[in-house]
């Protein structure tokens, strides 16, 4: 299952950006992070590297 992003909790730090083996996570418009479900491997990477915990895969 593809992860998700609380954008209410992202702070638009990027570090899941930066730790994503397949460049599925990228920010948005207004600075939060996005996950391209299509591109998702569900590795899950992103999810203990987010320092606010705005990313989950339930």
């Amino acid at each position: 299952m593809p992860v998700t992003v609380d954008k209410d909790v992202c702070i638009g730090c990027g570090a899941c950006v930066g730790v994503c083996p397949v460049g599925a996570l990228a920010l948005d418009d207004e600075g939060k992070s996005q996950c391209d479900e299509t591109v998702c491997i569900d590795c899950h990477a992103c999810v203990g590297t987010c320092p606010v915990e705005a990313i989950s895969a339930d």
